[in-house]
This record gives C-alpha cells, structure tokens and sequence, in this order.
C-alpha cells in the first residue's frame, strides 16, 4: 500500500468577520423587537396637591357598620346573621342614615379572593366610595 506524501499545510482559519455580522444582525433584531413590543402606554393622571399635615376627620365609630363574610357563605352584621338580600337594604338605610359613616367587609381568611372582590363591588354598588374592606391583624 502507498501512501500519499502528506505536505505541510497551514490549518484552516476561522473568519470572523461573517460571524461578527450576523450576531450584530441578531442582536439588532432583539434591540428593534425588544423596543417595539415592550411600548408602554402612559396613563394621564393628575395627582393632587401636596398638602400640609393634618390628621384627616375620622367618621365616628360609635355605631360601625361591619359586615362579616362567613366561609360557609353566610353573612353577619355586627355579629347577628343575616341574609344577602336584607344586608342590602339594611346597608342602604345605614348610610343614608349616617353620611359620614363607611360600612366595612371583613371576610374569612379562607374565602377565595375571587368571591371577596366579587362581593366587595356589590356592595359599593350601593354604598360607592363609603365602602371599605377591613382586615384583622
């Protein structure tokens, strides 16, 4: 068997500069992309004035209006059970009665977050912004 005389030849070399281009192409993508989808859009909102430190009036809490959300589904305002449907109108006469009063949702720990949220816009649908949800520490 012959063999071929083997001949010193330089190893191959790499080009750089083909593979410099095509990551610069793809890091200018991912710039281009990144720019285009991560556009956020700005909200108008007018904060209020800076005002100076005063404790603001707190409504009397001689007679509060706390509604209990119970985990079997139940309902009791200050501690006496009741129905969904006659906390409503018991809550519309409260604070009509007591215009500087807000009525508070105490729910159970174990209630879905869902079910609170769900409950809590019923009931600023009747009571608006004099609603407020209360937590115990």
């Amino acid at each position: 068997m012959r063999f071929r005389e083997t001949r010193d030849t330089a190893p191959p070399q790499i080009d750089l500069i083909p593979m410099l281009t095509v990551m610069m192409g793809v890091l200018a993508f991912f710039v281009v992309v990144t720019l285009t989808l991560g556009s956020e859009e700005a909200i108008d909102m007018q904060l209020p004035a800076a005002q100076p430190e005063e404790s603001p009036p707190t409504p009397s809490t001689t007679n509060p209006f706390i509604v209990e959300m119970q985990a079997d589904g139940g309902f009791t305002v200050n501690t006496n059970p009741i129905d969904k449907e006659t906390l409503k109108v018991e809550m519309e006469a409260y604070l009509a009665e007591n215009a500087d009063h807000v009525v508070y949702l105490l729910p159970a720990r174990d209630l879905p977050y869902e079910q609170v949220i769900q409950f809590l816009g019923e009931m600023r649908a009747i009571g608006g912004d004099r609603v407020s949800l209360a937590i115990e520490e």
